[in-house]
């Protein structure tokens, strides 16, 4: 009676574990997702990226230069105007190399950063360094440290010497974006991911997208590169040829959020906007705005101003000779219509976030 007992108990023990992994099997990824959705919607807390310093004495008679991929996208022109806000604050020369994207121009601004002497030449989100080997060179030959901000992934080499990064957790990013149709369709996603390719930072954002559908075996999606550039000629004809060629499509994913100014006129001009829905990553103020007027379901934000004190942190430090910062320590947010107005109506670069690191990073100066 007693080995029979153990057999019932281990025929039980066995159903409940064959109904547990039944279970799981079912989830679709949807249970990790929405753990780290719910992880990603609080407030964060400031973390400092190193030991306090005196950020006026250290910057005393040197500057920088900030070269963007492209002056014209708003996450970018954002970051460099808080930037200039918080140089202008510790008391340093800053300056923004205004461009449209083109190879020539980033050429002629790091030509100008070097011949000018700037201390510190800063390739910011997308300006890529491998076009600019020989500038990077002679920049780096004349005096001027070159980094590469928010343009590479936590552990990403910038492939090209004289290049020091600044990462940002972009697979995260990536895989939160993905994460969200996921929850919100239960596992039954069939999107359109929008890439720019020859951006380092899409490496690690397809890697995270690609991580979150891995888990959800009736997901699907289909990628289509649009080159910076041409972001404004054929990111909505894309977008419109994909929505009606496959009706079933139900979400679509721009790695990059300032993309959804040219998504949203496709998917009202195809009449699909009840039924497909935007996520997204950046935290651009604009498109905050579009996510509290229902045309964006979904941001995985940065606080743009955030972004200008992190960098420039981790930029001062490299120029005061501390420890290069391997995580300048930029938090992501998740919003949506539930949050959105906290950062504004309309959206500012500096709220939705809390104000705690405002205080933090004074303090870490000693401002």
């Amino acid at each position: 009676m007693k080995h029979g007992w153990k057999l019932v108990g281990l025929a039980a023990a066995m159903s409940v574990f064959g109904l547990a992994g039944a279970a799981a099997a079912q989830d679709n990824g949807v249970g990790a997702a929405k753990a780290d959705i719910a992880k990603y919607s609080k407030i964060p807390a400031f973390i400092a990226a190193g030991a306090p310093f005196d950020a006026k004495a250290c910057m005393h008679g040197k500057s920088i230069m900030s070269l963007p991929a492209n002056s014209s996208v708003p996450f970018l022109s954002t970051i460099d105007a808080a930037m200039t806000k918080v140089a202008g604050m510790v008391g340093f020369d800053f300056k923004v190399w205004e461009n449209q994207g083109q190879v020539s121009q980033w050429v002629q601004g790091m030509d100008f950063a070097a011949n000018n002497h700037y201390s510190l030449v800063d390739l910011l989100a997308g300006t890529d360094p491998r076009a600019l080997g020989p500038q990077i060179k002679a920049a780096n030959d004349a005096g001027t440290t070159v980094t590469g901000s928010h343009v590479t992934g936590y552990g990403q080499p910038i492939p090209i010497a004289g290049v020091t990064p600044i990462p940002i957790d972009y697979k995260e990013a990536g895989k939160l974006i993905a994460e969200w149709p996921i929850v919100k369709t239960g596992g039954k996603v069939n999107a359109i991911v929008l890439v720019t390719s020859e951006v380092l930072s899409t490496d690690p954002m397809i890697e995270g997208i690609k991580e979150a559908f891995a888990s959800c075996p009736d997901c699907k999606f289909k990628v289509i590169d649009v080159s910076l550039t041409d972001w404004a000629t054929k990111i909505q004809p894309s977008v419109q040829s994909a929505v009606i060629a496959d009706p079933t499509v139900n979400y679509i994913i721009p790695i990059y959020d300032s993309m959804s100014q040219f998504v949203v006129p496709a998917l009202q001009i195809t009449g699909a906007s009840d039924h497909v829905k935007i996520s997204t990553f950046n935290g651009t103020p604009f498109v905050i705005d579009m996510v509290r007027n229902g045309q964006v379901e979904m941001d995985v934000g940065e606080n743009l101003d955030w972004i200008a004190y992190g960098l420039l942190d981790a930029q001062m430090r490299k120029l005061c000779g501390f420890e290069a910062v391997t995580d300048p320590k930029i938090p992501l947010m998740v919003f949506d219509a539930g949050n959105a107005a906290t950062a504004g109506v309309p959206a500012e670069a500096s709220r939705g976030f809390g104000d705690a690191y405002i205080k933090g990073f004074k303090a870490l100066w000693k401002l």
